[in-house]
């Protein structure tokens, strides 16, 4: 932990790892809610589908180490038990059980609406307060962005292929 980049922090540290940590479990939920999904995902468009959700998987797994690496670098400790998780989100998880393409996709874009809302709160609460989370947030939020854009326009082929059938 270093102390200088402790002390540069204008608000309550223990609270904003309490929030890190519950961001934390949602990208590890989300980490899976993609990874999973790219497994058992069925339908038209599939291929798509599959290599979109592997992506977005690898970048949720990305914005976990960097939480992980903030937490530390604030003296918190990262959650260590996959089960806290569950308590902790923001976001929840959503199980692919229906694994038709067009629910998979409702699932992830509304996960990703959750994420763009919770980094949104991060970003307004560590302006001009903490400068290294938030750049931290604006990274993260960014791909959120991105990532529910792209879910929307893959649901929105799916939609027009299934029409032409």
């Amino acid at each position: 932990m270093g102390t200088q980049g402790r002390k540069i922090v204008g608000t309550d540290v223990a609270e904003l790892v309490k929030l890190l940590n519950k961001a934390f479990s949602d990208e590890w939920l989300a980490y899976y809610q993609y990874w999973i999904g790219s497994k058992v995902v069925k339908g038209p468009n599939k291929e798509a589908v599959i290599a979109e959700l592997t992506l977005h998987a690898t970048e949720e797994l990305a914005h976990a180490t960097l939480l992980t690496t903030r937490i530390i670098q604030l003296g918190g400790t990262p959650v260590t038990r996959p089960e806290d998780w569950y308590t902790l989100t923001n976001c929840g998880y959503d199980a692919p059980d229906d694994p038709f393409i067009v629910k998979v996709l409702e699932q992830n874009i509304k996960g990703e609406q959750c994420a763009i809302r919770t980094y949104n709160a991060l970003m307004k609460k560590t302006k001009d307060k903490d400068p290294v989370s938030y750049n931290m947030f604006l990274s993260i939020l960014s791909q959120e962005v991105e990532h529910e854009e792209d879910l929307q326009a893959l649901l929105e082929d799916v939609e027009i292929i299934m029409k032409k059938r």
